[in-house]
């Protein structure tokens, strides 16, 4: 009997994470794909990114409609609240047997509560880990007690989901998802990155994410303004930006994106959105990447390119050599831009061991979920 997999993606960044998945799901001769596709993706203030899922060769089964024109935490909710709406129509009339949630934002909580009660098993992504700069910690969290099952990125984050009562049966370390497209996802040329941008990459540059800390006292304008003063402390190096993602305070960090790079227009390229593959196209020529995602920490030491984490939001995250975390201020950043731009440290860096694993997870996965029993009751494990 087959398996409907429902695949869940509210933004550019996790979809790209999840595309192996999805490909391995498709080609399974035991399981049937499903996409929702919802959030970020559907707006045309990040760029209707759901095109790109398209474009990739997937069929969307279901557009679920939920994000508002807000930067307030009182507008993230009522989207939630909205989603929620949405996304109880879309699975029951999907009706999948399984649902993939990766990691730890509003709208993945938001379809994770509606899985919960219409008893639809929630297979979830990246939990265990911490990001305590964030209220994405505390959703990562939750999303664990509402899954049946757990793939990890690691030993330690398997040991801690373990520690939250999951059954260990049920909790697989197979590695980060996202590193599966260092080993299967060729990445574009300098020429191709050129003509698809419009922009000279052969000189050194500096990638740039900034998405706001929603949890602690790190107002996102004044640390964005730090980052973009200190940018200017380093005129030889070419800069590529890229929006923020949609939480309560995202949006007024893209018109200082903006005006900066009309100041700024022979070297600072603007992208609202790279899409996975040149993303990660460009991370892998970049002297460093600059911000607080979590691809900054988690697939760009993979490359042996040099990460400098700003700030608090990814606070707690297991980390390799390659980066060097700052405070969100001009100074601090400044100083860990100088660091890792030393041919020392660049150098150090391509020797870089990644702790998030070498890039074979989807196959585990699919492996497991094609073979996986269903039929058990959850419950609270204890440990000894």
């Amino acid at each position: 009997m087959t398996r409907r997999v429902a695949v869940f993606t509210g933004t550019r960044a996790e979809y790209g994470l999840l595309y192996w998945l999805m490909k391995e799901i498709e080609g399974s001769a035991h399981l049937e794909l499903q996409v929702i596709a919802s959030c970020m993706h559907l707006s045309p203030e990040f760029g209707e990114t759901w095109q790109q899922i398209v474009q990739d060769g997937f069929q969307i089964d279901a557009k679920v409609e939920m994000l508002l024109s807000s930067n307030t935490d009182v507008g993230t909710v009522k989207s939630m609240g909205i989603g929620t709406l949405g996304f109880a129509d879309a699975l029951d009339r999907l009706r999948p047997d399984l649902l993939v949630v990766l990691g730890d934002r509003f709208e993945a909580l938001s379809i994770a509560q509606a899985a919960l009660i219409m008893r639809i098993p929630i297979v979830h992504l990246h939990g265990g880990e911490l990001t305590e700069g964030a209220y994405d910690d505390a959703i990562r969290h939750a999303i664990t007690k509402m899954a049946y099952l757990h793939f990890v990125a690691a030993e330690p984050y398997r040991d801690r989901v373990i520690q939250m009562g999951e059954s260990p049966e049920r909790v697989f370390n197979v590695g980060a998802v996202g590193l599966d497209h260092l080993a299967r996802t060729p990445p574009m040329s300098l020429e191709a990155l050129r003509e698809s941008l419009d922009f000279d990459l052969s000189k050194p540059f500096l990638l740039v994410t900034y998405h706001p800390v929603t949890v602690l006292n790190e107002d996102p304008v004044n640390s964005f303004e730090a980052l973009l003063q200190a940018l200017e402390m380093f005129p030889a190096y070419q800069v590529v930006i890229t929006y923020p993602n949609a939480d309560n305070g995202g949006r007024a960090i893209i018109p200082m994106i903006e005006k900066f790079a009309v100041l700024h227009k022979e070297r600072v390229l603007v992208v609202p959105s790279l899409g996975f593959r040149r993303y990660l196209s460009v991370a892998g020529r970049a002297a460093a990447v600059v911000g607080n995602s979590s691809s900054g920490v988690i697939e760009v030491p993979s490359f042996g390119v040099p990460t400098v984490n700003i700030g608090s939001r990814q606070a707690g995250r297991l980390c390799a050599d390659s980066i060097v975390h700052c405070e969100a201020d001009k100074q601090s950043i400044v100083g860990a831009l100088s660091k890792v731009l030393e041919e020392s440290f660049t150098q150090a860096s391509r020797k870089t061991v990644n702790p998030y694993g070498r890039g074979d997870a989807a196959r585990s996965i699919v492996g497991i979920l094609e073979n996986c029993d269903l039929s058990g009751h959850k419950s609270f494990h204890d440990l000894s």
